[in-house]
């Protein structure tokens, strides 16, 4: 810790920071490590949603339900446990789950994650307040309630990153029992009987699929044609199979369109009168950025019809010295990015040397059974022509090192500019997706060549030799 940084001198820049998740803090230690003098402002611990009840959590909770998707699957790999039965009986018990004991490890994580990211901030100097915060004009932070209610922020640079709350449907009001946000779950004691999840997009299939690995019979409520509209259509279709293979039920074109609790049930009606009864309904319709009531417009701060602020590629908004980062923002509404915003927005506004916001280069993972991972260009940009690019898709059944662990479930797929060979995306559906997407952003961030992929050493065996290998191909491709 630099003494600067530790305590700044009378003409230090004045740094506020609105929010305290991964797009605020991180650019509170930037700005902390270049001198200046940073307060942060958070109403509900530091972290945000991404720590407290969104990323962390999930993630946790998914981390669960993949070991007991793996325990589910031992026996293929000749493992028995007491009471398991044998191939020709059935078990005499089921590996079964805690969910409250869960959930409190869930909670414990989270508040544990937060205690580090305000113990990295105090280490570093930065000032920290508590309460709901707002703008008086774009150099005024003014702190509205909370154990700071009244306290004035006076800054040279301000830094917006509020985030965004689960978007509530007007006839599927959430009441945190049986009709619940993705805030709320971590609240339930026990396994729900039959799940409904509203909503198939990343947070919806990532729900379902770890209720379904958890043990509760779930029904997955999708509007568009597949799950994961979003994604690469390829990767979509593997995990909708898997999830109908595994008994999930997955309603396609079937808009929700009123969610009601009866006692102890949930009904779900959709658009075209059908209804749908369960015991919880987990509503994952989108998100809306928490911008309303913040004096951005009074401050000169643009913001969309949605509510997003309107920033440029080094987060800056309209207003003179205001930035913002993260979800607010509506880029990516990625972790990752809005640290990356944040990092940027310190670097820039205190003149240190910055490279744009780059979003060809953001590797973004769905936590599913298996994992989707994908970067870069995608291929439906590729079909349209929007770009130019040849594609080569390795299926993992063929994978060496996949037969061993008895992944049945996945493909490696390379996409790499026509002509020269640069690799500018990729997809990989496994499980660690997250992990083995890695050298594909590697090669598209330094914009290597398939040739320059393909020549490197690989494990064998390993699922990464599908990477690889498929490297090696789009060689023969490109000749």
């Amino acid at each position: 810790m630099s003494p600067t940084s530790a305590h700044p001198t009378s003409n230090a820049t004045r740094v506020a920071v609105l929010g305290g998740g991964p797009g605020g803090y991180e650019a509170a230690l930037v700005a902390a490590q270049l001198g200046a003098d940073v307060t942060v402002v958070e109403r509900d611990g530091l972290g945000g949603s991404t720590v407290l009840t969104d990323v962390v959590p999930s993630k946790t909770l998914i981390a669960t339900a993949e070991l007991m998707a793996t325990v589910d699957g031992a026996s293929e790999l000749g493992v028995r446990f007491p009471g398991g039965g044998t191939p020709t009986t059935e078990p005499e018990g089921a590996v079964t789950v805690d969910l409250a004991r869960v959930n409190g490890r869930v909670k414990t994580l989270a508040a544990a994650q937060s205690a580090d990211v305000r113990a990295r901030l105090e280490k570093e100097g930065v000032r920290i307040l508590s309460g709901s915060g707002a703008l008086e004009g774009p150099h005024t932070l003014v702190v509205r309630d909370g154990e700071d209610a009244g306290a004035r922020v006076e800054a040279d640079v301000t830094l917006l990153s509020v985030g965004a709350s689960p978007r509530v449907l007007p006839d599927a009001q959430p009441d945190g029992e049986r009709i619940l946000t993705w805030k709320q779950v971590y609240d339930l004691t026990e396994l729900p009987e039959h799940l409904i999840v509203v909503g198939s997009g990343v947070t919806g299939a990532e729900f379902a699929n770890a209720y379904d690995a958890l043990g509760a019979h779930v029904t997955l409520v999708s509007s568009r044609d597949r799950v994961l509209p979003g994604e690469d259509a390829d990767a979509a279709e593997v995990l909708e199979g898997v999830f109908r293979r595994r008994g999930m039920d997955v309603l396609s074109r079937s808009r929700a369109q009123k969610v009601e609790r009866h006692g102890d049930t949930v009904v779900v009606t959709l658009a075209d009168g059908r209804t749908v009864e369960g015991s919880h309904c987990i509503v994952a319709v989108g998100a809306i950025p928490n911008t309303a009531g913040l004096g951005l417009e009074e401050a000169g701060v643009w913001t969309t019809e949605s509510g997003h602020v309107e920033t440029d590629k080094v987060s800056r908004t309209s207003a003179r010295g205001v930035y913002a980062a993260g979800d607010c923002t509506g880029v990516f509404p990625l972790a990752s990015v809005a640290a990356m915003q944040g990092r940027i927005a310190m670097w820039h506004a205190l003149g240190d040397s910055v490279a744009p916001l780059r979003l060809r280069s953001v590797a973004s993972t769905v936590f599913t059974s298996p994992e989707i991972a994908t970067v870069g260009w995608t291929q439906a940009q590729i079909d349209s022509g929007e770009a130019q690019g040849e594609i080569v898709k390795l299926p993992l059944a063929t994978n060496a090192r996949a037969k061993m662990l008895g992944i049945h479930d996945g493909f490696v797929k390379l996409f790499c500019r026509t002509g020269s060979g640069t690799v500018i995306g990729g997809v990989v559906v496994a499980p660690r997706a997250s992990e083995l997407i890695f050298p594909v952003t590697l090669a598209v961030e330094k914009r290597l060549n398939v040739d320059d992929v393909a020549h490197a050493f690989t494990i064998y065996p390993s699922l990464s030799g599908s990477i690889a290998e498929a490297a090696r191909q789009l060689h023969v491709l490109g000749d």
